[in-house]
């Protein structure tokens, strides 16, 4: 069961020449139905806000936009609020530079940006996977070869020179790959 990780904005027939016989499946917030619940901004509901004490969040976005601190701003807690999957991003332009994500919404610290991908997004999408979207996972596993679309490819955690990747999360789910959320590389080499 090979799963690729592609671009979004790649032509069909570069998809079709670059992985011949895959099935192209569309993992982002513009997908069709069932895939669309793999998206981050896929408002599941329900899902439990790392440091949170108890809080929840209609999706995974929400987390990690209601979280993030901005030298003009802190953490915004209506973002876990948004079920329209629009709406939800907290930009530089508006807010300044991003400080770092707080620990809770009432926490006292902030992590840097690999610490809270590891600490928050992590977490919270492994949640999704795992209580909301287990099954779409399963179909996955049970296809030939899958290639997965996202507007991102960075499949690194670790590599902060571009925004990760949710398709490659779902790849190393269902390959039994799972970052670790501590920092240590569960599979080195």
């Amino acid at each position: 069961m090979p799963i690729h990780i592609a671009g979004r904005r790649r032509t069909a027939a570069a998809l079709t020449a670059a992985f011949p016989g895959a099935e192209i499946i569309d993992v982002t917030s513009r997908a069709p139905d069932p895939w669309v619940r793999l998206s981050p901004f896929y408002p599941h509901g329900g899902i439990p806000v790392p440091y949170g004490d108890g809080a929840t969040s209609q999706s995974v976005e929400g987390i990690w936009q209601a979280l993030k601190v901005f030298r003009d701003a802190d953490v915004d807690p209506a973002k876990l609020h948004v079920t329209s999957m629009k709406g939800l991003k907290r930009t530089v332009r508006r807010f300044g530079p991003v400080q770092g994500h707080r620990t809770g919404l009432h926490g006292d610290r902030l992590l840097s940006y690999e610490t809270a991908r590891r600490r928050i997004y992590l977490p919270a999408y492994r949640w999704v996977l795992e209580h909301r979207a287990a099954d779409l996972v399963e179909r996955l596993r049970e296809k030939d070869e899958v290639v997965l679309l996202d507007y991102t490819t960075n499949g690194d955690v670790a590599d902060p020179s571009s925004p990760f990747s949710h398709a490659a999360l779902v790849r190393l789910y269902a390959e039994g790959r799972w970052p670790a959320e501590d920092g240590t590389d569960p599979h080195p080499g």
